[in-house]
């Protein structure tokens, strides 16, 4: 027998955070048994959480394109800045153990928060606001290639450490391995919306804007609203 077929309020999923993540997490069958499997890996996973981090920066300082995004200073960062590639490092520079820091701090709260919490949805769309000039900084775009494939590289270090976890057993590994899956979709959609013009195509927002700098027309230096209005 076919699902009855839910109305969806279209504009509202482009103005209104909650009712997106509210739609999304339906979507994709995230619900009280998820949240639970992710809570109950607590214990397990939050001790994996330095050995994850460490791996995710090796990562991204593999490859030049990731590793210069570390040469603009974080807003919250006050201490001393490498100038150089060369000079950055994965386990000395001082703004990358911040980083690290704050990356360690969002993997534990994606195992412990309260999902029903509108501060912690706030949380997990922040997290995919500030990679885009649209938090207040011009100087920090990440592309969204970077950021999609990043998200590739945690799912599998993450569910690959889920599926070897002994202290879980079979049923639990599987449940926990199924919800982290929709979860990193679920956050993945929160970066995605910054970089895509949806709003604008839906009249949410009629001026002609970079999705990604949030600066309107050509002018201005925008690299990518010159991009948009040749296409």
């Amino acid at each position: 027998m076919a699902p009855v077929m839910q109305t969806i309020e279209e504009n509202k999923l482009f103005t209104d955070l909650h009712y997106r993540f509210d739609y999304v997490c339906k979507f994709v069958g995230f619900g009280p048994e998820d949240i639970e499997a992710i809570h109950n890996s607590a214990s397990v996973l939050a001790p994996l959480v330095p050995t994850v981090v460490d791996l995710v920066y090796v990562k991204l300082f593999s490859f030049d394109v990731t590793k210069k995004v570390f040469l603009v200073r974080n807003d919250q960062f006050k201490g001393e800045m490498e100038k150089t590639l060369d000079e950055l490092s994965d386990t000395k520079s001082e703004q990358i153990k911040f980083r690290k820091d704050m990356l360690s701090k969002y993997l534990v709260k994606l195992v412990t928060a309260d999902y029903s919490s509108k501060g912690f949805i706030n949380y997990l769309d922040w997290v995919g606001k500030i990679h885009t000039a649209k938090a207040g900084n011009k100087d920090i775009i990440v592309d969204y290639i970077h950021c999609n494939a990043l998200f590739g590289y945690v799912s599998d270090v993450i569910l690959g450490a889920i599926a070897k976890c002994d202290q879980l057993s079979e049923e639990q590994r599987v449940k926990t391995i199924l919800a982290f899956n929709k979860l990193f979709w679920i956050q993945n959609d929160l970066f995605a919306k910054y970089y895509v013009d949806d709003d604008c195509r839906h009249g949410v927002n009629t001026e002609k804007c970079c999705p990604v700098s949030g600066q309107t027309g050509t002018s201005g230096g925008c690299c990518f609203a010159q991009q948009q209005s040749k296409q």
